[in-house]
């Protein structure tokens, strides 16, 4: 059935029952002469929804009515799209997979240079060149309405209760050596899968978006995540949902490392653009602690230290607990502790204790591989088996030049290979309100270099906001820049 189906509203079965075509394969005489191309509305087309045809449901061979914006399947005399055309007068059809136009009832390919505009928006092409002048161009563009937006500075529709994506997305948007990446297709569409593998599916819909973010001639200044987030939905096995809100560490966690694995990733820091943009290495030092009771009293004894190599995505910042009790002059007082005090956990010398329910195990970390963009977790939440406890701790931070030589291995070798240790932020996601699914939102403010201004972004809306304030936000995730024009090592700082 489904094959009779495929084979009904084939392609070609559409272009054997074409009227009026020449003999010898000539083309229609009316294809550049075609009188319904002003019937064509661009304020109603958005190509950011599934392909479905609106009637049918089905994904094969899907057509857009180019006057209504819905879509139809097949164009031949029993189809969707040839019946709406009978019905409804509207006549220009764009084929959504091969990006040509047709009209219909008469059944012609269009051919006119006017259309290229809505070719664009459905499928964005850049070239290297376009590609390398983005980080440096503050030029704004005009949307059909004549909105006037800034490519890469667009706003996510909220479908339901998905902000934890749309910050999340956007951060990524503006890394650019992966928004680079994924710009041009060829880059990924030959990376081979095996047969039925459904995880691909992210990387090409990242792919599209990061295009649409970053698209200079969007009919619109928004973007709506749709086919993104459903891919999520798919290949997360439905354990990130667009109707019920989630924590953005957790889907920024699984969705690096699921585009690392989809791109042919392996344990090499470097086997994929995910893992050479963001894996940096460390290693962890533990020594157990062993509880006797022999004489009636407890002891404590260490075990010995050992020493693992682990890779990192991201580091995870441990917020000092916030004061139990406030006198009445201190009711308004917010706690607050620089980033570096947090830092100082990398170190290779601080010693934080995890305990489990049998035992308890001293740790301590010190990085050996900086990745070119790293990703801060602040630990703001605590989760038990009655609530969820926020930290309203404010972390204070500079937005340009910290240093994190100091908590890189003092291994002389590693040292040499890390001659910039320097770090420019370049995203700051923040939570704001109660904790718990529902009851917060979250945004993200986005550097964006070319014009070399911060905005703050949640959902649909988009506005300019000053450095300063940035660092007065409960952030909850960063991601901060390499810089590779402040080399902060010399040769006779690990000889002296």
């Amino acid at each position: 059935m489904a094959a009779a189906a495929k084979r009904k509203y084939s392609d070609s079965d559409d272009e054997e029952n074409e009227p009026g075509r020449r003999a010898h394969g000539g083309r229609d005489a009316r294809s550049r002469h075609c009188p319904y191309l002003d019937t064509i509305n661009r304020s109603l087309l958005d190509f950011d929804f599934e392909k479905l045809c609106s009637v049918s449901l089905s994904h094969l061979n899907v057509y857009a009515c180019l006057v209504c914006g819905k879509y139809f399947q097949g164009r031949g005399q029993k189809s969707h799209a040839y019946t709406h055309s009978v019905q409804v007068d509207h006549h220009v059809f764009l084929n959504l997979h091969t990006l040509k136009f047709y009209c219909l009832p008469d059944n012609y390919e269009v051919i006119d240079s006017s259309l290229d505009d809505i070719k664009y928006v459905l499928n964005p092409t850049f070239t290297t060149d376009h590609i390398k002048q983005l980080d440096g161009s503050s030029k704004l563009s005009r949307a059909y309405d004549s909105t006037m937006y800034l490519p890469g500075i667009v706003g996510l529709n909220n479908i339901k209760a998905n902000d934890y994506c749309n910050v999340v997305l956007q951060a990524l948007s503006h890394v650019s050596p992966l928004r680079d990446y994924f710009l041009q297709e060829e880059n990924y569409k030959d990376i081979k899968r095996p047969p039925g593998d459904i995880m691909f599916l992210i990387v090409q819909r990242f792919g599209e978006l990061m295009r649409k973010l970053w698209n200079p001639r969007n009919f619109k200044a928004h973007v709506s995540p749709h086919e993104m987030l459903q891919a999520v939905v798919l290949c997360s096995k439905k354990r990130f949902q667009i109707t019920e809100q989630g924590d953005p560490i957790d889907f920024l966690s699984w969705f690096l490392n699921a585009m690392h694995a989809s791109m042919g990733g392996n344990k090499k820091v470097t086997s994929s653009s995910v893992g050479k943009v963001f894996r940096g290495t460390m290693k962890i030092y533990s020594r157990q602690l062993v509880t006797k009771d022999e004489t009636g009293e407890a002891k404590v004894s260490e075990g010995p230290e050992t020493v693992t190599t682990s890779p990192f995505m991201y580091l995870t910042l441990d917020l000092p607990p916030p004061p139990l009790f406030q006198d009445e002059y201190e009711q308004n007082i917010i706690p607050q502790v620089p980033l570096a005090n947090l830092l100082a956990k990398f170190n290779g010398e601080t010693e934080k204790e995890y305990k489990s329910y049998k035992d308890s195990t001293l740790k301590r970390f010190e990085l050996t591989r900086l990745p070119p963009y790293l990703i801060l977790y602040v630990k703001r939440f605590t989760k038990n088996n009655f609530y969820v406890e926020k930290n309203p701790t404010i972390v204070t931070f500079p937005v340009k030049n910290i240093d994190l030589r100091e908590y890189l291995s003092k291994d002389p070798e590693i040292q040499k290979k890390h001659p910039n240790t320097t770090y420019d932020l370049i995203a700051n996601i923040v939570h704001d309100g109660l904790p718990g699914a529902g009851k917060g939102t979250y945004r993200v403010h986005i550097y964006h270099k070319g014009s070399g201004q911060w905005y703050e972004m949640q959902d649909l809306h988009v506005a300019d906001i000053l450095p300063q304030m940035i660092t007065l936000s409960e952030s909850y995730i960063q991601i901060w820049e390499l810089r590779k024009d402040q080399p902060s090592y010399t040769v006779n700082q690990v000889d002296s």
